[in-house]
Order: C-alpha cells, then structure tokens, then sequence
C-alpha cells in the first residue's frame, strides 16, 4: 500500500534542530486519527532519535539529520537517520541505562520502544545509523498512559 502522505526533513544536526524535528512530525502525524496522547508519544520518540543523533552521529563536526514521516490510512511510520560514526553494538546501545555519554541517561531507546508501535535500529560503524519507528492509532502504549481517555480529534 503507498502512503497517502509523506514529508522529508533535512537538518543539520543541531540541538535546536532537534524541536523542530518534533514539532514538524507531530503536525505531520494529526492528519490521521491519533489522540493527544499518541501525539505526545510520537513527540518524545521522535525527539529521542533525533537527539541521538544530534549528540552521538558526529563529534568530529558537523553533519546532517534526515527525518521521514509516511502517512498511511493506518499508521505513521517515521525513518530518522544520520550518515555519522555508528554505533558498535546495538543491542548494547538498546539496553536501557546504556550510554556513550556518562552524563546522559541512557533511556532514548527505551523511550521510543515504549512509546512507538515498532522499533528497528540499524548502525554501521563509519556510514551512520537509522532508526524506523511506526505508531498505530489506538496503540496500546497511548491507551496504558490513558492517551485514549482525552479522545479522538
């Protein structure tokens, strides 16, 4: 099935990319019929990934985020990738207090799998990682936080 709707964002990898990378996918995603609380959801993954790849793709300079929304009838599937260093080990970088970054907490991964229908992570060391999310409406993350209690739009 194609999508119905699609939208692309290049960004250079900046934190303050990152809220517009959040903002721009939640607009995005209330074309079809998420609740609030799903939106909500949508926000703190997409913020997440993106984040990842703003604080950990590139620390000898600059570089670039890519951020794809695909709307179909029935789901919202995001695409968030880099062309940075990658990552070693994800399986690693997926458990939850893991962090390359001792400051940080370490629950970006967590966070998107609990709050999207649908994670894979794939990494290559030298040639970047890409995150795809996808977030059915009426998901049972959005209906345990009662997301659907505030009602469909």
């Amino acid at each position: 099935m194609n999508a119905t709707n699609r939208m692309t964002l290049v960004l250079p990898a900046l934190p303050e990319n990152v809220a517009l990378a959040r903002v721009a996918l939640a607009a995005f995603a209330a074309q079809i019929d998420f609740t609030l609380g799903e939106i909500e959801e949508i926000k703190v993954a997409v913020s997440e990934a993106v984040s990842n790849a703003v604080l950990h793709a590139y620390p000898g300079g600059p570089g670039e985020v890519r951020v794809e929304g695909r709307l179909y009838p029935d789901r919202l599937e995001v695409v968030v990738e880099d062309s940075g260093q990658g990552m070693e080990d994800v399986g690693r970088a997926r458990r939850a207090g893991f962090s390359s970054q001792p400051e940080r907490l370490g629950l970006g991964f967590t966070f998107m799998e609990s709050f999207m229908d649908g994670l894979e992570v794939e990494s290559a060391v030298g040639r970047g990682t890409t995150v795809r999310m996808v977030k059915r409406p009426g998901s049972p993350a959005a209906r345990q936080e009662g997301g659907a209690a505030q009602g469909r739009r």
